[in-house]
């Protein structure tokens, strides 16, 4: 076979520039510490490196996603947690204007200081997150859910929870509905309230009461008629039956009908009414402007207002303490989140920690093997170029004469 003199020049370059070629490839690996510089280099590889590395940008978003819930909720238990402590210092105000040495200018005082007390609960309500967003109105983040009106306090926010994607499958709360934890708090025991109208004019305080027989509770409500001081009536006004009559008063005796269990105690006159009616909700801020209104009620030389007074300690420790329970519930659920959060972030730094582990094992070059490739490609370069001098300097014309 006859070969030209071009030919053999061609093929030689070519060959030249394709050892080259593989020469800068496996140097390009060394530099990078990479073995798949294009997807070329191996499809297959390549193909599961660019999945691997979505799952795991996936996996941080939702580590971001994860902290971000962190510190809301977070900011949300702290606030809930001083939400409590500035109730615990109420009730003790609550107590105090129990003192009999107490002047209707002391209570008035007092008054005056639990209504700051009453605007800095509503201000914690109306706390935000570090994204300026309002953490207990619902879906509303930019609405302040808590509003001190002419007619009490109004929530403006609504029953929606804001929440963030933390998983494929689970989401966390990054807000509460303030009208569950501040708004809808069960008044008097829980079953029902007992309540002494403000047209009595004895000294008669009723207790909270307690449920003695749940099965009999049905939901009704009921009157307590003294027709004289010592003798009391007891109406089913739902109903408007009579349950007794000529029932005799005995100061501090247990009353019981319906499945509840009540006392009077002190002097009731004639004609005074106790009521008994289930629970409703009523909100802490009532249930403080409530009181602040009773402190304002000058009691001197008034044994009916002084009584009213009583009952109203007892009513308002009582609202205080079902609110605290309210408040509490919903920290506890905030608590148990932030450790589901938690153990999340922990399990979610490990996938990130076997991710990158798995690239590195598709992606980095055996170094090794690599530097001995690139020693081996050299050294075939440097003795095909060798050769091609050698041949390019062969000429017949070299031996002619």
């Amino acid at each position: 076979m006859r070969i030209s003199t071009s030919t053999l020049f061609n093929v030689n370059v070519a060959q030249l520039n394709t050892l080259e070629s593989n020469m800068l490839h496996t140097q390009q690996q060394v530099a990078s510490g990479q073995s798949i510089l294009t997807p070329a280099d191996n499809p297959a590889g390549a193909a599961q490196a660019l999945q691997v590395t979505q799952t795991d940008a996936t996996n941080t978003q939702y580590l971001s996603n994860i902290s971000t819930a962190q510190s809301t909720q977070t900011l949300a238990s702290g606030v809930l947690q001083n939400f409590n402590t500035q109730l615990q210092s109420i009730q003790t105000s609550v107590l105090s204007a129990g003192n009999t040495s107490m002047s209707d200018g002391n209570r008035q005082s007092l008054a005056a200081t639990m209504q700051t007390s009453l605007n800095q609960l509503i201000a914690m309500a109306n706390s935000q997150d570090a994204t300026g967003n309002y953490m207990f109105s619902g879906f509303k983040g930019s609405t302040k859910p808590f509003a001190n009106t002419s007619t009490g306090v109004q929530y403006m926010g609504d029953d929606g929870q804001r929440s963030i994607q933390i998983s494929p499958n689970s989401q966390s709360a990054s807000s509460n509905s303030g009208a569950d934890i501040f708004m809808r708090i069960k008044n008097g025991n829980g079953t029902f309230v007992t309540q002494a109208t403000t047209t009595n004019t004895g000294t008669g305080i009723v207790s909270q009461g307690s449920v003695i027989n749940q099965a009999l509770v049905n939901g009704d409500s009921y009157q307590i008629n003294f027709t004289s001081a010592t003798t009391y009536n007891v109406t089913d006004t739902t109903t408007a039956t009579a349950v007794s009559a000529g029932n005799a008063y005995v100061s501090g005796q247990a009353i019981s009908f319906g499945g509840m269990q009540l006392n009077i105690s002190g002097s009731p006159a004639s004609g005074d009414t106790f009521t008994v009616a289930p629970s409703t909700n009523e909100s802490v801020f009532q249930t403080i402007s409530n009181f602040i209104t009773t402190l304002n009620t000058p009691i001197t030389g008034n044994p009916a207002a002084a009584a009213q007074l009583t009952a109203g300690i007892q009513s308002t420790m009582s609202g205080l303490t079902n609110a605290m329970n309210s408040v509490s519930t919903a920290n506890a659920a905030l608590g148990s989140s932030l450790n589901g959060l938690a153990a999340m972030t922990t399990s979610d730094n490990n996938l990130h920690v076997q991710y990158q582990q798995t690239l590195a094992n598709l992606q980095s070059v055996n170094m090794t093997q690599a530097i001995t490739d690139l020693t081996q490609q050299q050294t075939i370069l440097k003795a095909a170029q060798q050769s091609f001098v050698s041949v390019e300097n062969l000429s017949l014309f070299n031996y002619m004469r």
